[in-house]
């Protein structure tokens, strides 16, 4: 486990490097001038000196790999600089609205778990069944419809039509339950159809049918048996799909205007805020990689067998 643990602690370094290096480039490769959008207040025109001058107190006139080394020399120091929006330090402008963000993750988790588990468990219990067919009828629904199209019909529905929750904004658990809706009915979809082969694939498996013949009871193969060996695919799923809510929800907080952190880099990328754009990167990169980590481990814990493999067993 320690010798695992150290060989992600290398990769993770190695991949915060490289990636640094590729958005970094790539933010200054896009289209667009941070320093005329920044100076263009109620659309009053700018001169080319203020431009400049602008440009020369900003590091911007400097190459880019000069620019690149001033960054990274800050980075190791945990220093990702300040927002040209708000002026702020990037640090503190992600973590005033990384709980708003993780907030939205926890409740469409809740959505997720309470609908892909009930009905794939169902479908694998009773394959061929009326229970099976609906499941996989509404998990072919989901998985079709993108997540912004969905938010729109729940706004349309419940926000216009029967004014029941509210359409936008944030405060209460009410202003949580469309967004939570579209984010978990989505993903759901395929978990429904992931966790319903992982199980018919268990109950196929030698030992349980070992088990039943020792006379071990139905509901006892079930749970604990067929669910534990089932759960490595889906586990490793759930661990890339926190990642995807964490950082993806960008599209379902802009439909919303909930105030989270997609929201907010939206609008960085809008006005190409460059240290604020740079920091989410890292940022989400980081937590989508110690994501991987306590997969790995929870893989492991759950299935013997890999963590068998894994240590040259």
């Amino acid at each position: 486990m320690i010798q695992m643990l150290g060989k992600r602690l290398i990769e993770f370094f190695l991949f915060i490097f490289l990636l640094s290096l590729i958005s970094f480039a790539g933010i200054k490769l896009a289209p667009g001038d941070a320093v005329r959008l920044l100076l263009r207040v109620d659309d009053v025109a700018v001169t080319n000196e203020q431009v400049e001058i602008q440009r020369e107190i900003m590091g911007l006139n400097e190459p880019v790999i000069v620019q690149y080394g001033e960054w990274l020399s800050k980075f190791i120091r945990l220093d990702l600089g300040a927002s040209y929006m708000t002026h702020r330090p990037v640090v503190e402008e992600i973590w005033t609205r990384m709980p708003a963000t993780l907030l939205l993750t926890f409740t469409s988790i809740v959505v997720l778990v309470g609908v892909a588990v009930p009905l794939g468990a169902c479908s694998a219990l009773y394959p061929k069944k009326w229970i099976d067919r609906v499941s996989r009828v509404l998990a072919i629904m989901g998985a079709s419809i993108p997540s912004f199209w969905l938010g729109l019909l729940l706004i349309e529905g419940f926000s216009v039509r029967w004014s029941i929750f509210p359409a936008m904004g944030n405060g209460t658990l009410m202003h949580l339950v469309l967004p939570s809706l579209t984010l978990g009915l989505t993903m759901a979809a395929v978990y429904v159809r992931l966790i319903r082969s992982s199980l018919l694939n268990s109950l196929s498996q030698d030992f349980i049918l070992g088990a039943r013949s020792r006379g071990i009871g139905r509901q006892r193969i079930f749970w604990l048996h067929a669910c534990r060996h089932s759960l490595t695919p889906v586990v490793t799923m759930f661990g890339v799909s926190v990642g995807n809510l964490l950082g993806g929800s960008v599209v379902v907080e802009t439909i919303f205007a909930y105030p989270g952190l997609g929201k907010f880099i939206v609008e960085a990328i809008h006005n190409r805020d460059y240290p604020m754009i740079q920091g989410y990167i890292l940022f989400m990169g980081a937590v989508i990689m110690l994501l991987h980590v306590m997969t790995d481990v929870t893989v492991g814990y759950v299935n013997p067998e890999i963590r068998l493999k894994e240590g040259g067993h």
